[in-house]
């Protein structure tokens, strides 16, 4: 169904928001908000049903909501000031006081209409070793293949909570976006098997492979970056251009022979199975020091779920020494390289060697503490539209 409103338009099967005739790039938790609005416009949404509907009953901070709100009149052309689409209504709730007028979408009937909340088909192929790989695709356009940080993806979950399906939608926006769990974790097949990144970079050629990914644009995140460069040595013919954010040429190990104990390692020992842990809080919070802490808190749930701790504390063994120094005259792609200027885990020192090791990069320094930029920080739209603008060319 189309509704139509102001210069509106939203179309809830197709999960798409343009006004004067240009697309709005909007979260999923925005468009579901302007949903809920729009379906019942002229009448009071209450706090309390916006919390079911849009953050599915979840607790949620009072800042998350605001900010929800803020982007939510953002996105429909209105603001906190005028309030000329959506009106607050102090301690009870919003009212969407434009006209809005209905009209079934061209060529779907109203029996196929997709929920705003849309499930994700999840898919598997073989890894050489035979091993199953889950992975999912979403959105039309250019091919662009994720690489994300090592055995703590699940598409399963990152897809239930918000904040991913955040991440998720606004690369689909511009892209035909890829993901994938590797073996061992996610909706992968559970198995353990030592850790080699040319082993993780053929696993991710067979995903492209499955999908009818050519060559294609890649993002990695975080220790994502060591298979990905891998990749890119590996088939120089099959990378157009790379995206890494969060990313290090060398471990923390590696990075100086006096290197302290690593406290992360701790804390996963500590709280690893427990999700409400205080260690497993800290470990999150190294990350995303400036949150949102209900979206760290996520990435935290997302993570626990994914790896097991035995795993985890290999990985982190593995990570910290890992180098990938070897491989950085080897990559022949454009690389667009986005790092924190406060990043505690891996230094913005980091970010500047991958750059002066790689041909034709380019590093672009995000101004916050957070390892990767979370939904709701200061810095998220301006990122999201640098790497967006970089991946689709």
């Amino acid at each position: 169904m189309e509704h139509h409103f102001a210069d509106c338009t939203l179309d809830d099967a197709r999960l798409t928001l343009t006004r004067s005739g240009s697309a709005v790039a909007v979260e999923p938790k925005v468009f579901d908000l302007i949903h809920v609005l729009v379906r019942n416009a002229g009448d009071l949404v209450t706090r309390d049903r916006m919390v079911e509907e849009v953050w599915g009953g979840r607790i949620v901070s009072e800042s998350a909501m605001s900010a929800c709100i803020a982007s939510a009149r953002k996105a429909v052309g209105d603001n906190g000031k005028t309030q000329a689409i959506i009106r607050t209504v102090p301690r009870r709730g919003l009212i969407l006081v434009a006209e809005v007028s209905d009209q079934a979408g061209a060529g779907l009937s109203d029996a196929v209409h997709a929920p705003a909340n849309a499930a994700q088909r999840i898919r598997y192929c073989r890894s050489e070793d035979g091993h199953a790989i889950a992975y999912a695709i979403s959105g039309e356009g250019l091919p662009v293949l994720r690489f994300g940080p090592l055995n703590t993806c699940d598409l399963e979950m990152e897809w239930a909570y918000g904040l991913y399906r955040s991440s998720v939608s606004s690369m689909a926006l511009h892209s035909r976006y890829l993901r994938f769990d590797n073996v061992g974790s996610g909706q992968s097949e559970r198995v353990q098997r030592e850790i080699d990144f040319e082993t993780e970079a053929r696993d991710a050629a067979a995903v492209a492979d499955a999908a009818g990914f050519d060559a294609f644009a890649a993002v990695s995140f975080s220790g994502g970056c060591l298979t990905a460069l891998s990749f890119a040595a590996l088939y120089p013919e099959r990378l157009t251009r790379l995206a890494i954010v969060g990313g290090y040429v060398e471990g923390r190990s590696r990075r100086s022979p006096d290197a302290t104990p690593d406290a992360l390692k701790s804390m996963i020992a500590e709280g690893w199975e427990r999700s409400e842990s205080p260690f497993a809080s800290a470990f999150a919070m190294s990350y995303f020091p400036e949150g949102p802490a209900e979206e760290a808190r996520e990435v935290l749930r997302e993570m626990q779920a994914a790896c097991p701790i035995e795993m985890m504390l290999r990985d982190r063994d593995v990570i910290n020494n890992a180098t990938v120094d070897h491989l950085l005259e080897k990559v022949r792609c454009p690389v667009l390289i986005l790092h924190a200027r406060d990043d505690a885990v891996h230094p913005l020192s980091q970010a500047k060697k991958l750059a002066a090791g790689i041909q034709r990069a380019e590093l672009v320094v995000l101004e916050t503490a957070n390892h990767v930029p979370l939904y709701g920080s200061s810095c998220w739209e301006s990122y999201n539209y640098t790497l967006a603008e970089f991946l689709t060319g």
